[in-house]
């Protein structure tokens, strides 16, 4: 089983993916102000939530991986390296979580921020704010570093069979998946073998914003998506 979830505000892409045998589910980047609509699904079709999973600590919107804790007893899962030791499972690169008949394998991402992590779920790979489609994360925060993102792509994603489908925390066009082998060939920041060198000064050039929710999200997200 899987649904694609979409959060308009951040334009954050929330995903479900269930065991059919055993109707155990988890959530790979739960929206706080969602869980009711989450919620609601999981109970509309059978499922127990297992775990709330994030690619990362985020800056633009609220997790909802407390609320879902305290509704639904569902386990939180980060990076050890995320800075949210709130978090039930601290994972690290090359663990497996297996739910059900699901397994679903943590690959250390990191250069968005130093705990970002993808999914690799059999013929999926959820990506958060490592790889976009046809773009990729910032670096200017968090401990962002444009040569380690660089690296992770290249090493940790691109690495995977073309088919792959990519999965992305965020997107603002409407698009709901690309493939690792577009993304290879034809990612504007990342596509088409531009050089280490070359995207580290793009990445150093570009004039962004400061992220709107951040003084509110981070420090929410750090504890889990409790709210002080």
């Amino acid at each position: 089983m899987f649904k694609q979830f979409f959060e308009p505000e951040s334009s954050t892409y929330t995903y479900l993916l269930g065991c059919e045998k055993t109707r155990q589910a988890v959530l790979i980047d739960p929206v706080a102000s969602e869980v009711g609509t989450y919620i609601a699904d999981l109970q509309a079709n059978g499922y127990k939530l297992v775990y709330t999973m994030e690619t990362h600590v985020h800056a633009d919107h609220v997790t909802g991986a407390d609320l879902l804790r305290q509704r639904l007893g569902s386990k939180s899962v980060v990076h050890r390296d995320a800075g949210a030791m709130c978090g039930d499972l601290l994972v690290t690169d090359g663990v497996h979580l297996i739910v059900g008949t699901l397994d679903i394998e943590v690959r250390h991402t990191p250069g968005h921020t130093n705990g970002c992590v993808s999914y690799v779920c059999a013929d999926k790979v959820f990506t958060g704010d490592a790889l976009l489609i046809d773009g990729c994360g910032r670096t200017d925060f968090q401990m962002g570093n444009p040569g380690q993102l660089y690296d992770s792509i290249q090493r940790q994603i691109f690495s995977l069979p073309d088919d792959t489908k990519v999965y992305p925390g965020h997107d603002y066009h409407g698009r709901l998946y690309s493939t690792v082998g577009h993304e290879r060939l034809h990612n504007q920041r990342l596509g088409g073998g531009r050089s280490r060198e070359d995207f580290i000064t793009l990445m150093s050039e570009l004039k962004l914003a400061y992220p709107k929710k951040i003084d509110v999200a981070l420090p929410a997200n750090q504890a889990c998506g409790r709210l002080s």
